[in-house]
């Protein structure tokens, strides 16, 4: 992979792919029935989708994360491997995938960049012969705890200036028009740029160019502290991942995102104005 990223090592192309899968732990983020209708050849089915965590305070979110070093190798997912994750496109779950890895401490993940689409798109072949996970255990876990942002660090730096909230959920949950917690609204003084943006039409990331004017122009810079959160960490991790393909030195997803946040009525909110 080769778009002149920063950190281009966290994206893999599907031509690089195709010759190298036989190196890589490969892992489809996708559900069960888009898996089983066909997928890479080799590949482990791990659906991420509606595993959150609406308690970021630390042993609420130690407990989490040490379960999902135990699902991980209970599905496959071999932490002693380079690993790579896809979807239908470079999609969210396919970056949460990434983000938790990151987090474990393994420094060998990848996504697949424009996800299953890019591959049959490069002549890949899929197969629909589900794969049996291998029985691993004595992962290797180191947690980089800067990797993530909990709700107290939030709440005691919401008047920092070295601090940016990123918004990467759709507008109409940015500025309060839908609700998916006890509140609607928004982290005081967040800045919304929703997670969709980061990629272009057919589903690969945009370029450094790009996501770089995007990001900058909207105040959120590289010698800043990034903050990202959505609903529950999935859209976040996206943008996460866009900001550490640029190099950006301290970006953490929130996981508890919105719906710790909103739930929460001792926490400040922000009705935004579109």
């Amino acid at each position: 992979m080769n778009k002149e990223y920063v950190n281009s090592e966290l994206l893999i192309s599907a031509t690089e792919l195709i010759t190298q899968a036989s190196e890589h732990c490969i892992v489809d983020t996708r559900p069960v029935h888009q898996y089983m209708a066909g997928h890479i050849p080799n590949a482990v089915p791990l659906d991420l989708f509606s595993i959150s965590l609406t308690d970021t305070r630390e042993q609420p979110f130690k407990a989490f994360m040490s379960m999902i070093g135990i699902l991980f190798a209970r599905r496959g997912v071999d932490l002693n491997r380079s690993i790579v994750f896809y979807e239908d496109v470079s999609g969210m779950c396919a970056a949460r995938g990434l983000w938790f890895c990151e987090y474990l401490g393994h420094s060998k993940t990848q996504v697949l960049d424009g996800g299953i689409q890019s591959w049959l798109q490069a002549g890949g072949v899929i197969d629909t012969n589900p794969v049996v996970p291998p029985n691993l255990t004595g992962l290797p876990i180191s947690p980089q705890p800067d990797t993530h942002i909990n709700v107290e660090e939030i709440l005691g730096q919401l008047d920092d200036p070295n601090l940016v909230v990123l918004d990467t959920r759709s507008a109409d949950e940015h500025y309060a028009r839908v609700a998916r917690a006890a509140r609607a609204g928004a982290i005081p003084g967040s800045i919304h740029i929703e997670w969709i943006e980061n990629l272009n039409p057919n589903g690969t990331f945009k370029s450094v160019s790009q996501l770089q004017k995007m990001y900058t122009q909207a105040g959120v810079t590289a010698e800043k502290r990034v903050a990202c959160y959505c609903q529950g960490g999935y859209r976040s991790a996206h943008s996460y991942l866009a900001l550490r393909l640029l190099g950006y030195p301290r970006v953490s997803n929130y996981i508890g995102s919105w719906k710790e946040w909103g739930d929460r009525h001792d926490l400040p909110i922000e009705i935004k104005i579109d």
